[in-house]
């Protein structure tokens, strides 16, 4: 053990330096965790969406406590509701686990038309976003990240993904409209962001779960997240961000064609539910992404420690040498309530498997 701690890196800079081309010691782990991370040292989950010095050192914390990369960001999966003049609830209680919609923004076509862009400085969740990525430059994280989500998905939150659904297919200039605006938002975001904080260090989150084909088809992949997704993140490497970590959520096999159009930075970050085989992940975009996942979530919170553990090892097999390298982590966000010993035991298997020679 005495090579491998001398070889012990600090928080995040494995990933950092997978990102900047360089050879790791051995497979980083990324917990992909808020709530979760609250458990873990003693915080509710309203803390991690409602506290940003909570929410930041709790994800330190966590990841100190399991030996693995630290990324402290904010962001929530009903990201655009409340920063467009919608309501959300915050998680209270034993098993609440995140923020929902309690209200969306736009209740008639008529909301459509009249919807106008939020400041990007006061809206909703986005200045404690910005107070958790303060946090990390203060404290001289190598990475600073902040989410976008995806225009699709996002935009999806502002009526829901029903009424968005029906629009595509009876009004689609409405469908259109809505992802116009949502993608001029975002890039105000990372605009905001890239004059904050320089663009050096910036690293975009993008979670997609709503272009999953257990919700649209590969049609509507192509005609309405796809060119939104595109434009957002070739404006974003114009601003000089350099890589770009997209989590392609649930069930996205049959898109799996078309994302290698979708610009990731070099190398990017791709990261899969366990919907997507890895082998097939690195078929696809293993040329110019770090390749991320995917430990499935609900084995994580409901399977033994034995199957977690075994499900980490296959993970590692199939990844372990993807060309751009390989970033240990659950298929979707970490349950909040998921047994401490069974996270243990993702940590374990790289130990046992994840180094490099």
């Amino acid at each position: 053990m005495g090579k491998r701690e001398e070889q012990k890196a600090g928080l995040d800079e494995r990933l950092a330096a997978l990102l900047a081309g360089k050879r790791t010691d051995r497979v980083p782990f990324y917990l992909f965790a808020l709530g979760f991370c609250g458990k873990c040292v003693g915080y509710s989950v309203h803390d991690i969406y409602a506290d940003a010095e909570k929410s930041f050192f709790a994800q330190v914390w966590a990841a100190e406590l399991y030996d693995c990369e630290a990324i402290p960001r904010l962001g929530i999966a009903s990201y655009g509701a409340w920063e467009f003049g919608g309501e959300l609830g915050f998680p209270k209680g034993d098993w609440a686990q995140a923020p929902w919609v309690k209200r969306y923004p736009i209740q008639s076509e008529e909301d459509v038309e009249r919807l106008t862009l939020p400041d990007v400085k006061t809206a909703g969740l986005l200045p404690l976003q910005m107070e958790v990525c303060r946090r990390n430059k203060a404290h001289g994280l190598p990475l600073i990240s902040f989410s976008v989500g995806s225009p699709f998905s996002r935009a999806s939150n502002l009526c829901g993904i029903e009424t968005l659904g029906r629009w595509m297919v009876k009004k689609p200039k409405l469908a259109h409209r809505l992802l116009r605006l949502f993608t001029d938002h975002l890039l105000h975001v990372a605009q905001y962001w890239v004059e904050t904080f320089g663009s050096d260090r910036l690293l975009p989150f993008e979670g997609m779960p709503v272009e999953s084909n257990q919700v649209i088809s590969p049609k509507h992949f192509l005609e309405f997240a796809l060119p939104y997704l595109k434009e957002l993140n070739e404006r974003m490497i114009g601003m000089g961000i350099k890589h770009i970590f997209c989590h392609f959520c649930g069930e996205q096999n049959s898109n799996l064609p078309f994302l290698a159009d979708v610009p990731l930075g070099d190398p990017g970050i791709a990261s899969f539910g366990h919907e997507v085989d890895l082998t097939s992940a690195i078929e696809h975009l293993g040329d110019r992404a770090v390749i991320a996942g995917n430990v499935e979530p609900t084995v994580i919170l409901t399977g033994t420690p034995q199957e977690v553990y075994e499900l980490a090892v296959q993970c590692i097999d199939k990844a372990k040498h993807a060309p751009r390298g390989y970033l240990m982590m659950p298929g979707c966000e970490m349950p909040p309530l998921a047994p401490p010993y069974n996270v243990y035991m993702i940590r374990k298997a790289i130990d046992d498997f994840g180094w490099y020679d």
